[in-house]
């Protein structure tokens, strides 16, 4: 397993601890399941609270407020999605997917095509890890292999059905930091030509973070991820995103951090949860 897919395992187990909250954010009965052994063990473990709390405290010495962090970024890609799929869309395209679950615990889209895209190592632990779970892929899920930085990323899905020109709703969590800016800007590149009504929802790493002028209690995660060995190339300012997308036909209707996601989730369910900074959300519409 690759560096890149092995911090997609993380934020799943806290998912799954998050199943044995009083108020889950993210209601995700596969999130456990899904996950390789020995880590789908470790998951199953989080029903006993001492050892979410082991499982907190470890990842607050790496990213502080981390925890929450990813269950509010995953609840509003979810919002994003549900709503998406209400207005009509022809297609979903996950770029990323890891062991990720909406395909498969998302009522919505039961009836939408759905592409998960990851590389091609991570592809076939997820078909297998989904084989293992449900007994065969959904019909209307497609596994694609895909190396970002190598692979003509428009001329791989319109081979499998995904064209361009459909309205789409694409999903890119977590993956930017890792790819280098000419990758992320070819994606974008393709993202240029989707259909009239597409919808895009990503996140990113904030650029002073990665630089080191701001750490925002992630000193360890900094020195892991990119100081130590650069898994996170990538990042972008806040101001910076709806000119970037501008460039390629997008416009942010909404970018989310740590005052949103309280507003929105944390306050509602009665958590007092903080969110870290270090990375934001956004909605774009094309």
């Amino acid at each position: 397993m690759s560096a890149a897919a092995g911090t997609a395992l993380g934020p799943m187990v806290i998912v799954a601890a998050d199943q044995h909250e009083p108020t889950p954010l993210v209601r995700d009965p596969w999130a456990a399941g899904l996950l390789p052994a020995p880590t789908r063990f470790i998951a199953a473990a989080t029903r006993w609270s001492p050892v979410r709390r082991v499982l907190r405290a470890a990842t607050a010495r790496q990213i502080a407020d981390g925890w929450a962090g990813f269950l509010c970024r995953k609840r509003y890609i979810d919002d994003q999605l549900d709503a998406a799929v209400a207005k009509g869309v022809d297609a979903v395209v996950i770029l990323g997917a890891g062991y990720d679950t909406r395909a498969y615990r998302m009522p919505a889209l039961a009836g939408v095509p759905v592409c998960e895209v990851d590389l091609p190592a991570n592809t076939a632990r997820k078909a297998a890890a989904v084989r293992r779970t449900f007994g065969r892929v959904p019909d209307n899920v497609t596994l694609l292999p895909v190396d970002f930085e190598t692979d003509d990323l428009a001329d791989v899905l319109q081979r499998n059905g995904f064209s361009a020109q459909q309205r789409t709703f694409y999903v890119w969590e977590a993956v930017t930091q890792y790819l280098t800016e000419p990758a992320v800007r070819r994606t974008l590149d393709y993202l240029s030509h989707a259909g009239s009504g597409s919808g895009l929802t990503f996140t990113f790493i904030r650029a002073d973070f990665l630089t080191g002028q701001q750490l925002y209690g992630a000193q360890r995660a900094r020195k892991q991820f990119v100081v130590d060995k650069p898994l996170w190339r990538f990042g972008l300012n806040p101001a910076d995103v709806s000119p970037l997308l501008a460039e390629y036909g997008w416009r942010e209707i909404d970018q989310v951090g740590p005052a949103e996601y309280t507003a929105r989730y944390l306050r509602p369910a009665g958590r007092t949860d903080v969110v870290s900074e270090i990375e934001r959300a956004v909605y774009a519409e094309h």
